[in-house]
């Protein structure tokens, strides 16, 4: 039978062992995730900024606004039409 002091040592070894493996692997995967989030924000701003820079895809300010109102008051106070 193996003895004490050499099954703890290989417990403790493997144990260390697998925590750095461990955090090797989480971390390699954290930081795809990481690229992959800062891609996609990436798209997502080019998206919104050429949205705001199209001219056809913004609203018309002066929608709805009469172009000479002038006319519409020439009207109501002219008695004589």
């Amino acid at each position: 039978m193996i003895n004490k002091k050499l099954l703890w040592a290989i417990i403790i070894a493997v144990g260390v062992l697998g925590y750095f493996v461990g955090d090797w692997r989480g971390y390699s995967k954290s930081q795809a995730e990481v690229k992959k989030a800062q891609e996609v924000a990436g798209q997502k701003a080019a998206e919104d900024a050429a949205k705001a820079a199209n001219p056809f895809k913004a609203t018309n300010p002066l929608e709805g606004v009469e172009a000479n109102p002038f006319e519409e008051a020439k009207k109501v106070l002219n008695p004589f039409n």
